[in-house]
Parts: C-alpha cells; structure tokens; sequence
C-alpha cells in the first residue's frame, strides 16, 4: 500500500509522465489470481478458455439485448501485428485483456486498447514446417500472477502477468518430430495441463501436468498405451503401431472441480490408413476423464472407434446439469465431427444420447447399449479400393470451432459444416519421423450449388433436433460462438463479418465487418459497469483449404476488436 501523502505527490508528478505513470498504476492494480477466481469468476473477468471451466461460452449479462445491439459500435482495435490467422480467446483480468497467436503474448487495457506490454516469440521458423492446419494460437491460461501458453517448437511457457517476462520454459517435445502446441492451457485442481498436436505426422498423443510456479514436470499421461496398459489390447500385438497412433489432445479440455476430473477430446489416428493399426485403437477419437493430480484416467468413451476418416474428437466438452427422462443429471455435451452430437454422464462416462446433427453416410446410428457406431458399407467399399464420396469431410459436420450452450434454454448453438469428400486409401509409406504420415488420397467433389456448405443451428442436446437452422451457401464458417442473456448469439464469418443473431430464432439483428475473415470465439464481460464484446480478426490459421475466390477477396490482417454500447 502506498502512503495518502506520497501517492498524491506521486500523481501531480505523472501530470508531466503521463505512460510512466500509467504503467505504473497498470503494476500496482494486478494481484495474483487465484483458484477461487478461476471456479467462480467475475462479470468482469474471463480467466479460462471456453469463458468458464464448464466452457458453456455463455454470459448472463444483458445489458446488451435484441433492442438496443443496433446501437452496438467499435470502442477500439489492436493490431495482432500478424499475418498467419488469428483463433485465439481472450482472457480478462482486473481490467486488462491477455491474447496470444503464434507470434506474440499481449496485454491490451480493456478500457482504451492502449498495449500495456507484448513479448515476442523467439521459436525456430524451421518449425513451421511440422505444423498441420496452419500457423496459430488458441489462447492462454492465467493463475497467481503468470499467463501461461504453448508455443508452435513445442515449449510451455509463463510469463509474469504485470511485465511480460518470461519466468520459466520448459520443451515437452522435440519439434522436428512432428510435435508443436497450439492450444490454450488448463488449471485444473493447482495443476497445469497441457496437450500437443501432430497426429499427421505420426506421433504419439499425451497429456503433461506441470507445477505452475516452477515449471517442475508432474506427469504424463499417453493417450495410446503401450503393452500390459489398459487399452492396448485394442491395438495389434506385437506391433509398435501406438508409437505413432496419434490422438493428440490439441483442444483444451473442461474441467469439474466437483467430480476433480478434466474432460480432454483426443485426435485422430495415425496414419489415416488404418492398415496398420487394425482395431479400435484407444484412446484415439475419445474423451478421456483425467485426475488432475496424477494424469489417471477415470473412464473414457470412444466416439469413433479405430477412426479411418480423420473424425478426431477434440472438439469441446460442454459441461451442463440437464434434465433425462426427468432426472437430473450432470452431464458432457459434445458435437464431434463424425456429425452426431453425444450427451455423456460425466461421472461414469455412461452414453444418455447420440443423434446426427450433420449430414453423414458412414454410420446408421449408434447403439445406445454398447456406446458403438452401426457402421454402413462405407468403409468397407474403400478398403476394397473404391474412390467414395463420404461425409462429413475430414472437415467434419462441426470442426474445433466450439458451440455454446445457454443453461435458460437447454440449448446449443453451434456451428455445422456441410461438405464431402473423396477418398481412397494409399499405400502407406514406411514411417519416417517428422513426415507426414496418412496413407490416402482425398479430393474435393464438385458440390450442388443447391446445397447449403454449412448451418448456423439451435439445437436440443438430447435430440439434436433444431429449433432453428440457418443455411449458409457462400461458405462454411470458422467463428465460434456466444451466447448472452440478452437474448444475443455472436459469431464471425470467414468473409469479415461479426455478427449478432436473436438467440430464439435466429434472425440477424446486427453486423460489423472487420476487414478480414473471423476463426476466433469471441468473449463479452463488464468493466466499469459496462458491457464489452471482444472477438479477433485474421484470415488463415484455422480455415484450411481455404477457396481460392475467397483467398482473392478476404485480406490477410490481424486485429482485435472491441465493441460497446455508446456511452450514456
């Protein structure tokens, strides 16, 4: 605390250095964040990726509603100073906004967008070469005073929350392997938790823990288990095929401080071509149920078993307490990319519900009994050497870009692709580390311009049936979700636009064009008593295979825009 006496003679002093004295206010607001704040954090605070542990992405404030969004307007924007794509989520603490892509770590003031400090990234750029789907960053996490990421030659970082300095940094892998880090870290229970990427180039998926204020390394939990572990039964005996089997945990995970477990979706297998690995191959495409204490699995379910269409299943895990056959329960929600949208006890793992949501022609349904999908003779017509149309696409009916779920209403609000592809199995070249490993030839096929490339949609998590459904023909979009209790659900287009639909039927009720393609989750929550809305700009990262057309009309750019009612 600074004396009354000496903090007024301190002030009259800044009249003459203004951003020395601005910096030095910016240090001594910041505390250490704590766990409380992160179980129940303020309306003015996001402290972790996915707007709360239960990464639901909804917000009850309402000061922005359905009369008054046409109003809505620009308060500020910052320049992300990158041209690689922008997917990060914000996070909010005490006034200042924390934001990562693969180039930097920024604190931006919330009030103004004036920068309070940027530390630069100083990875190999060899190391772009072992990224999959693009150059990006999906966030950070934030705990007793550090700002925690991962970086694309494969580290785990913290950086002091008030300067930008770097306290500690450990590499959990070697990059020319084929191993990078783009997603946000979790604290879960006082631990660090972080995933990795790299499926594609045949690595071997896991979960680190690490000590938050030293960087000491706690555990790893690999998600193919060696010989004599559990689950290695469903990989070939005698083979080192889990060596490179994939499923990396590349998305963060949710977490429930009552049942102390985190709820981490896995990615594909490697290679694509399972004719190396016959089996179902777990934990590849699952969720697994993570004590954060020792990295122990709990309980796991496999969405895709063996998964032969790049189906991954990182996508988010909802964290709700819905109604089932009238009894409460405590649930997961997850809408993989295989098309059906799946409703989980997230105590004992136990399916309640499994519905298509996407169109798809691989599965006849799932079995509720066994958890299992009732496959059609999709696969085995390509493993007979056929060139099949399937879908969804390695796209997915519904890609990383995470849903929202309103607890009011029992609804999600997602994001759906729409889009097939071609594919045939490839001889499988022999592994060779770092070199992309997937055994099979894809291609687009000329699409129906009758048919919609993807839809914005309301959805019972029980049924998957839409209360409403909104066709999008230009393109598939890449912008995550919001949701308000205003009435309001946020999202971007891959063509610029922010924009604001009524949560009840959908209708479009306001836009913005930000100059560039949107392949960010935006965030909202208050300062000062007033409602902001926070969303990144920046074509690239997470659109691949982005069409030429819209290549030639979105520029590349980087920004991070802020909107706001007007003042009253």
């Amino acid at each position: 605390m600074i004396p009354l006496k000496k903090t007024a003679n301190f002030l009259v002093s800044c009249l003459a250095t203004i951003p020395l004295c601005f910096s030095f206010i910016f240090l001594q607001s910041l505390q250490a964040q704590t766990k409380e704040e992160l179980l129940s954090p303020k309306k003015n605070q996001v402290t972790t990726y996915g707007m709360g542990y239960s990464q639901q992405r909804y917000s009850d404030l309402k000061q922005i509603d359905r009369k008054n969004i046409k109003n809505l307007s620009p308060t500020w924007a910052y320049s992300m100073e990158n041209l690689s794509g922008e997917q990060s989520q914000p996070l909010v603490y005490d006034g200042v906004l924390y934001v990562t892509n693969a180039k930097w770590t920024m604190a931006v003031d919330v009030e103004t967008g004036r920068q309070l400090w940027r530390t630069q990234e100083d990875f190999d750029p060899a190391a772009l070469r072992v990224v999959c789907c693009g150059v990006s960053n999906k966030g950070a996490a934030i705990y007793d005073g550090k700002v925690f990421r991962m970086t694309i030659d494969a580290h785990i970082k913290a950086l002091d929350l008030k300067t930008g300095k770097v306290l500690w940094k450990k590499k959990f892998a070697e990059w020319q392997d084929g191993f990078s880090g783009i997603a946000a870290p979790l604290i879960a229970n006082g631990v660090l938790i972080s995933g990795t990427s790299g499926a594609e180039f045949g690595v071997r998926g896991f979960l680190d823990g690490w000590d938050p204020q030293t960087g000491q390394h706690l555990w790893r939990k690999y998600t193919t288990p060696a010989p004599g572990e559990a689950g290695s039964e469903t990989w070939p005996q005698g083979s080192d095929a889990y060596k490179r089997g994939g499923a990396t945990p590349w998305i963060t995970g949710s977490y429930d401080p009552e049942t102390d477990l985190t709820y981490w979706g896995t990615g594909n297998g490697g290679a694509w071509n399972p004719i190396d690995r016959p089996g179902d191959n777990l934990y590849i495409a699952s969720v697994i149920a993570v004590r954060p204490k020792t990295g122990e699995i709990a309980w796991h379910y496999q969405f895709t078993p063996g998964d032969p269409f790049d189906f991954d299943a990182v996508n988010e895990n909802i964290l709700a307490d819905i109604k089932v056959n009238g009894k409460l329960r405590k649930v997961l929600i997850h809408a993989d990319k295989n098309a059906f949208l799946y409703v989980l006890d997230r105590v004992t793992g136990e399916l309640l519900a499994a519905n298509e949501f996407a169109k798809q022609n691989w599965a006849k349904g799932i079995d509720l009994k066994t958890g299992r999908p009732v496959p059609t003779d999709l696969l085995d017509r390509i493993k007979a050497g056929e060139e099949v149309e399937f879908w969804p696409g390695p796209r997915g009916g519904k890609n990383w870009v995470p849903m929202a779920f309103n607890p009011k209403t029992g609804l999600v609000y997602l994001n759906a692709a729409n889009q097939p592809r071609i594919f045939k199995f490839s001889k499988l070249d022999e592994y060779k580390v770092g070199q992309r490993y997937q055994g099979v030839q894809t291609s687009v096929p000329p699409q129906n311009p009758n048919e919609p490339n993807g839809f914005y949609m309301a959805l019972d998590p029980l049924t998957a049936k839409p209360k409403w459904k909104i066709p999008l023909m230009d393109y598939m979009q890449w912008g995550g979700m919001l949701v308000t209790d205003g009435g309001i659900l946020f999202s971007g287009k891959q063509t610029g636009e922010f924009v604001a639909f009524d949560a009840e039927n959908g209708k479009k009720l306001w836009e913005f064009q930000t100059g560039s393609g949107i392949n960010a989750p935006a965030i909202t929550y208050e300062h000062k008593g007033r409602q902001y809305v926070t969303v990144l700009s920046g074509r690239g990262g997470g659109a691949p295979n982005t069409p030429t057309e819209l290549r030639e009309k979105i520029p590349l750019s980087g920004m991070m825009w802020t909107f706001s009612l007007p003042k009253k």
